[in-house]
């Protein structure tokens, strides 16, 4: 299992199976985030199966399906209170982990994170978000 390590409230990582929950749990996640639509490849695990582990694991579980037709505030304002509710470090997961460093960005925006901040964040995990910084800057008031 792939892990990116944003900062101590989230990670994020291409997809999990059931088998892999009790040791997240076991590193000290507090919840998943499931970002990946139901059958999106083939022999994919359920969401279902995912969150069957992370109850018997102890952990919070949401899912927050992000296709290719990309983010609504719905999914930003369900992302911001999967990780509150989490009350610890959360791991959320898609195909590449692309789209959950998205949404967690964009989460954090919503709730005044600094888009500067959070732009090195992801960078520092590998990832580029530049295309969704005009997004971050509306969302945090920065516009």
């Amino acid at each position: 299992m792939t892990l990116r390590r944003i900062d101590d409230t989230i990670s994020v990582a291409p997809q999990i199976a059931p088998e892999q929950v009790a040791d997240l749990a076991a590193a000290g996640f507090r919840g998943i985030v499931n970002n990946r639509p139901e059958g999106e490849e083939l022999g994919q695990p359920t969401g279902d199966a995912v969150r069957a582990a992370a109850e018997a694991a102890g952990l919070s579980y949401a899912a927050i399906p992000v296709t290719h037709a990309g983010f609504s505030a719905t999914q930003v304002e369900a992302m911001a209170k999967a990780l509150e509710a989490a009350d610890g470090p959360v791991l959320a997961y898609c195909r590449s982990g692309t789209r959950s460093c998205n949404l967690w960005a964009l989460a954090e925006a919503s709730r005044g994170g600094d888009p500067d901040a959070l732009t090195a964040k992801a960078a520092g995990a590998g990832y580029d978000i530049s295309g969704i910084r005009p997004l971050l800057d509306a969302l945090s008031g920065r516009a």
